[in-house]
């Protein structure tokens, strides 16, 4: 994993994760935290880490939650006193 990645992740994309509601979920992720031991920890956040850089980049190289481009505006010329406005 590049360093950029890695530092994308850290300062970027958990942020993001953080910041969602868990939910339902929350529940889950706290049994498996207090089932793991901490170097069992150290590897699920390495395994999640890797998990979500991957899944931003699919998101990026496929353009999803990206907000779609506006379109360009067309200019329509305004008729004034019967001629255009050009």
């Amino acid at each position: 994993m590049s360093d950029f990645m890695l530092w994308l992740h850290a300062n970027y994309i958990q942020p993001q994760i953080d910041a969602v509601e868990k939910d339902e979920y929350e529940f889950h992720f706290h049994l498996v935290e207090n089932a793991l031991s901490p170097a069992n920890c150290v590897n699920l956040k390495h395994a999640l880490e890797f998990t979500a850089i991957q899944a931003f980049l699919l998101g990026f190289r496929t353009s999803e939650g990206l907000t779609p481009r506006t379109p360009r505006r067309h200019v329509v010329s305004v008729k004034r006193n019967g001629q255009n406005a050009d």
